[in-house]
């Protein structure tokens, strides 16, 4: 049975994605979640999850950061990005970055089904309006190198780095994350050395270069 993980901050929208699948597909299991920790904890209690229609913004999740966490956390799930971010340097980013394919929040449930068809058989997903656009930009070097890198950190390095990201010290990280501050201060030092940073300013530029401008209305 196939089983399949929702992942947005929209009621409303995960409803007409679990619509759109379960017209294509029928019988399956379908979990939903509405932050990065959510997503996190769902594929960590249920090894079986085949493919994750990912947002790419939502709590705990900005830009490439949560496509990156999952695609070095989860290599062998599937990753269907479903965004309003269309435009074809970013879907080339997305595919950079691990993605099986992108659909926009704009796709029809015929369109969602198909593309969640085609990548639970094992294949790649463009929309066919972006297909050419996409194809016609190289990939990025930069953007392949960082997903390696990042693949290198576990789970609890990557909540580290997002804190990091946001500015908070050591011990503040500590009492987020409800672990002693010396094991922050042992993480931070691996971080920096499976990213080949040396501080936490390149440590947070590095993440926030996963970040994406804003769509355009």
């Amino acid at each position: 049975m196939t089983r399949l993980l929702i992942a947005d901050d929209h009621p409303l929208f995960r409803t007409a994605l679990r619509q759109a699948i379960g017209e294509s597909l029928g019988d399956g299991v379908v979990h939903e979640a509405a932050d990065m920790p959510g997503v996190l904890a769902a594929l960590a209690s249920d090894a079986d999850i085949d493919l994750v229609l990912l947002d790419l913004n939502m709590p705990g999740s900005h830009g490439l950061s949560g496509l990156a966490a999952l695609r070095g956390q989860y290599p062998s799930v599937a990753v269907l990005v479903v965004s309003a971010h269309d435009e074809a340097r970013t879907v080339r980013r997305v595919l950079d970055h691990g993605a099986a394919g992108f659909i926009a929040k704009s796709a029809s449930p015929v369109e969602i089904g198909e593309a969640v068809r085609t990548v639970l058989d094992c294949g790649n997903w463009l929309p066919p309006s972006l297909a050419k656009a996409v194809a016609a930009l190289p990939a990025d070097p930069a953007d392949a190198d960082l997903a390696a890198r990042l693949a290198r950190l576990t789970e609890q390095q990557y909540r580290v780095l997002t804190l990091l990201g946001e500015g908070l010290l050591n011990k503040q990280i500590a009492d987020r994350l409800s672990i002693q501050e010396r094991t922050v201060k042992a993480h931070v030092t691996a971080i920096f050395e499976k990213l080949g940073v040396r501080n936490r300013t390149q440590a947070s530029l590095l993440l926030r270069s996963l970040a994406l401008a804003e769509p355009a209305l």
